[in-house]
């Protein structure tokens, strides 16, 4: 992950921790436009923590319009509710409910912060390697002390004023992975009350009888459920190459969430971004038949926020 990358990261989690005590109230019927980070997703709501450190409770509805610049000039595509994800900056602009909440008329974003928070919520991969490389960073500096201070003994200067650069480095390390422990945390306050893999024939995104079945199954079991939330992560087997795989592994979630929406009746707005994954984790070696066929699947995962799950 790039310097950029990983300095946003950072400043999620420090949005995350300012001031979570306060919430932000709109009188009933009160023009309202926020700017802000989207730190939280239920079904129906999200939570956006404005850049003055406001927590803004924004309702979904089916007239809430979702959209981001489209070419030069003032025009804007329309986009599905389920890119709305942790870790997006937004605009909002709605009214007041009574209930001190905002309904949204439109929430606006761009390209560029959208890439951003699909990597950060896919899992921060290179964050957590540059968190492994800091940590053995620090062990590095930590047997370097210990090296020059052994040498500091015979009245080095130049080496006291190494172990104070080395000490410097150890702390900021230990900052950096500090933040990006905060802003894994703050991704993990979901609690999975549903699952199944969908798996696909070869090249196909075609969905079977019996899958259809089980989907048709979890999406029955998560309407009874608060605030829930469902999360789809497209993957393929090694065969063929990586652009093919990465389209394929799309082709396959987009899929299944059509079948959710048009076949089990699940709002749009309860479904999130789409992951297209490639042959990225498999679950099976792709050396033989069995395991290839193991890892051209969809995994679906139905997810509620602890906070409500803890009264389910």
């Amino acid at each position: 992950m790039n310097r950029r990358r990983i300095a946003w990261v950072a400043c999620f989690a420090l949005l995350c921790c300012l001031t979570p005590s306060l919430v932000y109230g709109a009188s009933n019927g009160e023009k309202v436009k926020i700017k802000g980070l989207i730190t939280g997703r239920t079904g129906e709501t999200v939570t956006v923590k404005t850049w003055g450190g406001d927590r803004v409770i924004v309702v979904l509805d089916d007239q809430t319009k979702v959209q981001k610049p489209k070419g030069l000039g003032l025009r804007q595509a329309q986009m599905s509710a389920a890119v709305l994800i942790p870790g997006l900056k937004v605009s909002v602009e709605g009214v007041g409910d009574g209930q001190n909440r905002v309904v949204a008329k439109t929430i606006s974003f761009n390209q560029g912060d959208l890439e951003t928070a699909e990597t950060i919520q896919a899992g921060l991969t290179p964050t957590r390697h540059q968190t492994q490389t800091n940590q053995q960073n620090i062990q590095a500096s930590e047997k370097t002390i210990a090296a020059n201070q052994a040498q500091a003994e015979a009245n080095s200067a130049a080496n006291r004023q190494a172990i104070a650069a080395n000490q410097q480095q150890i702390e900021a390390n230990d900052q950096e992975i500090a933040e990006t422990t905060k802003r894994f945390s703050e991704l993990t306050e979901y609690e999975t009350k549903g699952d199944i893999t969908v798996n696909f024939a070869v090249g196909s995104s075609v969905i079977s009888q019996q899958d259809r079945a089980a989907l048709m199954q979890l999406a029955h079991d998560a309407v009874n459920l608060t605030g829930y939330i469902v999360q789809v992560k497209g993957f393929a087997d090694s065969s063929g190459n990586a652009a093919m795989n990465q389209k394929l592994s799309m082709a396959r979630a987009e899929a299944v969430i059509a079948y959710l929406i048009q076949n089990c009746n699940v709002p749009v707005r309860h479904i999130v971004a789409p992951g297209a994954m490639g042959t990225a984790d498999p679950t099976a070696p792709n050396e033989t038949a069995q395991g290839r066929a193991e890892n051209r699947r969809v995994e679906v995962k139905v997810l509620v926020n602890k906070g409500l799950a803890g009264g389910q």
